[in-house]
């Protein structure tokens, strides 16, 4: 599970402007951020950094802290 569309709605950045940016189609963006498809790890890494963000800002923990 991811938050994209968290992130992208925070920072004011559309989903199609993230697929120009990473050269793919909005309803491949729009998959991930639907959380339908998981965008692979190097693909992560690259939203990551075009959001400006900690990868781990994009993920939701599997674990809760106590």
């Amino acid at each position: 599970m991811n938050r994209i569309k968290e992130v992208l709605e925070a920072k004011g950045i559309s989903q199609t402007e993230l697929a120009n940016r990473l050269g793919k189609t909005f309803n491949m963006v729009n998959l991930y951020a639907s959380n339908k498809v998981q965008p692979p790890i190097p693909v992560l890494y690259q939203i990551a950094d075009m959001l400006n963000v900690d990868v781990r800002d994009l993920l939701i923990p599997n674990k809760i802290s106590r």
